[in-house]
């Protein structure tokens, strides 16, 4: 039974729908398995030479076993999310008669391996960034791998589940939910109120996000839409496809442009979600390997050092009251809490002097030896997060000399700890690619004639991928998660509305529906998955 049924009838005869049965012949299967084989063995070399490098004496396979059974969640992740949320970019090339349904989607997957590997990395950092700053600690912990189980298997579920009815719900809701309910089970269990467990700002920040690009994919595709009928009175561009019929050329082009643009934009933006789980993931099972970014220039060390130092006297200046014994307390109760103390400023000064005097002593990241790697990083990433709270919650009053000096200092830290090896995008990059040519079907149906009471013109199409394009686009620019789905989905809403054919409401219910229950959903089951996995482990 085709539950995508369950949205609701369709707009469209069947005669009128694209071909979407189409099988892949031998060769396409053939390919489809080689890639996979090849992004399996790629990152298993990568990983036994970059672990050998740092001639580490293994006393242990369970760190293996571990990290094996992690990445196949991470990776099983975003191939659902490539399945899930990329059949968006596809709807309507295939309902405009743009492409046929099998090449678009082939076309589709290959852009957004190509937006994983060139994109940024900024995504997956924010991301990183809504953790409980105590679980990224000591994410090679018990407690550390259940946050990443229950994470990553509670957002796959939802997906799938999601999947199954034919809705387009939102993989990025679901896996910041997923992050949420794991930061408040954290807390909860703890003794400390929920609300403790999750950094709000950046919560909220995401949330915005999130919230606002629906709105504008709506109202943005509905007012390109009215502006192209004033603007171009060609009369074909307005109606449905004919058959087979595809558009006029000019319009075709910018619908398959349309298309690969919000394939590379998902890929660029939702890649680097499983990108920086899978750091965290390596992170805690291999630092020796992982924890810093061992291909920085030893010419960096003595300027890391020396930036370190300033940075010091600068904050002692700023503060010169007495530091405490042991700095790293300090910080790590102001990053979870944001309470301000007297000793917070002094904390940071001592702390930085120490993360300088270890480089130095060193001489480099790539010589710190394997058992000290983990406290390196740790250190590093405490004043990362010490210093972007204090800039956001403006404390100290730095003058523009002592900020500048401490922004200086962040930018190296980060330089060291936030990195993503080139095995890791491409892992990355063919689970998505792959998973965007599996079980499309779906979702594919439900935008493209769930949506509205009548078929998709050339023009809505047009208009719908456009505003798709860019708002992703601009997210990922800044930094920012936001859905494809429900982007191009509401802007697929929008032009209807602004052509006067009306929404099919059972499902624009459905949608909202799922947009409305995903976050709490995901907050729930991820919540509860990691208090079952913590007693497990």
């Amino acid at each position: 039974m085709d539950t995508s049924t369950l949205a609701s009838p369709s707009s469209i005869a069947e005669g009128q729908r694209p071909r979407l049965s189409h099988k892949p012949g031998l060769v396409a299967s053939a390919l489809f398995v080689v890639l996979l084989l090849a992004g399996i063995g790629f990152s298993a070399y990568s990983l036994v030479h970059d672990v050998g490098e740092m001639n580490a004496v293994i006393t242990t396979w369970t760190p293996f076993l571990l990290l094996g059974i992690a990445l196949l969640i991470a990776l099983g992740f975003e191939f659902v999310n490539g399945f899930h949320d990329t059949a968006n970019a596809v709807a309507t090339v295939i309902y405009t008669n743009s492409l046929p349904a099998h090449f678009a989607v082939v076309w589709s997957g290959v852009f957004n391996f190509l937006g994983v590997l060139l994109s940024s990395g900024a995504v997956a950092f924010g991301i990183i960034a809504l953790l409980p700053v105590e679980l990224i600690l000591q994410v090679g912990s018990a407690a550390g791998f259940a946050m990443i189980f229950a994470l990553l298997i509670a957002a796959i579920l939802w997906n799938l589940g999601t999947w199954w009815l034919g809705l387009p719900a939102s993989s990025s809701h679901t896996l910041i939910g997923s992050i949420i309910g794991v930061g408040v089970a954290n807390a909860l269990m703890h003794g400390r109120d929920g609300t403790s467990g999750v950094d709000w700002a950046q919560a909220t920040k995401v949330g915005y996000s999130l919230l606002l690009s629906p709105l504008v994919g709506f109202v943005c595709a509905a007012l390109l839409l009215l502006a192209l009928r004033l603007l171009v009175k060609n009369r074909e561009l307005y109606k449905a496809p004919k058959g087979d019929t595809p558009p006029p050329w000019w319009i075709r082009g910018l619908l398959i442009l349309t298309c690969t643009g919000v394939s590379f934009a998902h890929g660029s933006n939702d890649g680097q979600k499983g990108m920086g789980l899978i750091m965290l993931i390596l992170i805690g099972t291999l630092p020796m390997a992982y924890a810093l970014n061992r291909t920085m220039p030893e010419s960096q060390a003595t300027q890391f050092a020396a930036v370190a130092e300033v940075t010091q006297q600068a904050l002692q200046r700023s503060a010169p009251q007495s530091a405490p014994s042991e700095p790293r307390p300090v910080l790590e109760t102001y990053v979870r809490t944001r309470q301000v103390t007297p000793e917070l400023v002094p904390a940071l000064a001592l702390l930085s002097g120490q993360i300088g005097a270890q480089v130095k002593g060193y001489g480099s990241l790539s010589k710190v030896p394997a058992q000290a790697m983990a406290n390196v990083r740790n250190d590093m990433y405490l004043a990362s997060e010490a210093i972007r709270l204090i800039d956001k919650d403006k404390v100290g009053n730095f003058d523009a000399d002592t900020t500048s000096k401490v922004q200086a200092f962040k930018k190296q830290i980060d330089d060291a700890t936030r990195f993503i090896p080139l095995w890791v995008k491409v892992a990355v990059a063919i689970a998505l690619g792959l998973g965007t040519m599996v079980g499309w079907k779906r979702i594919v149906i439900t935008v493209g004639e769930r949506i509205g009471k009548t078929h998709l013109t050339y023009a809505q199409g047009a208009s719908a991928e456009t505003v798709a394009m860019l708002t992703i686009g601009a997210a990922d620019i800044y930094g920012l998660p936001v859905s494809t789905t429900q982007v191009l989905s509401s802007g697929v809403a929008g032009t209807m509305t602004a052509n006067g054919t009306g929404l099919q409401w059972a499902t624009v219910r459905n949608l909202l529906m799922a947009w409305v229950l995903t976050l709490p959903a995901a907050i729930l089951l991820s919540g509860c998955l990691y208090w079952i996995l913590s007693k497990l482990f």
